[in-house]
């Protein structure tokens, strides 16, 4: 059983609760780390939580929900070891984890509908990581995350 870490901000919380019923269906492990409602909240503190359970290897992925996608994968992608990518349809949540191995994927709940978003969900984990000339490129960014994070 693969466990998965879950966090949101209140954009994104809606989206992150149908996804986590709809993977729970699945057979798989939900560890939501927050918000539990949709009062306005920081996107920051739960991607950093999130990212730091991956990064740690507490959890192999993690999916982070906020309005657009675009803040969680910012915060997340401060975090030594993630490669947080933002997916709007199902072929970017292909690619995110084919080409990039992408551990955390990151959706926006005021983008796109459940659907769309099980779908998204679907391909990311379905999907292995193609190695070859990924491999290279991501050994790249693991080098540039050597020298210039802190």
């Amino acid at each position: 059983m693969i466990r998965i870490a879950v966090g949101s901000d209140h954009g994104g919380f809606s989206l992150k609760e149908d996804i986590k019923k709809y993977l729970e269906g699945k057979d798989v492990e939900v560890v939501d780390f927050g918000t539990y409602d949709e009062s306005s909240c920081d996107y920051p503190d739960y991607a950093l939580l999130v990212a730091r359970a991956v990064s740690e290897g507490q959890f192999p992925k993690g999916i982070l929900f906020d309005g657009t996608g675009a803040g969680v994968c910012l915060a997340a992608n401060k975090v030594r070891g993630i490669r947080a990518v933002t997916a709007y349809n199902r072929l970017t949540g292909v690619y995110a984890s084919e080409h990039d191995d992408c551990n955390i994927l990151c959706l926006g709940g005021k983008m796109i509908g459940t659907l769309a978003a099980r779908d998204i969900v679907d391909g990311w984990l379905e999907t292995p990581f193609g190695g070859g000339r990924h491999s290279r490129r991501l050994e790249k960014i693991s080098q540039a995350e050597k020298r210039y994070m802190l």
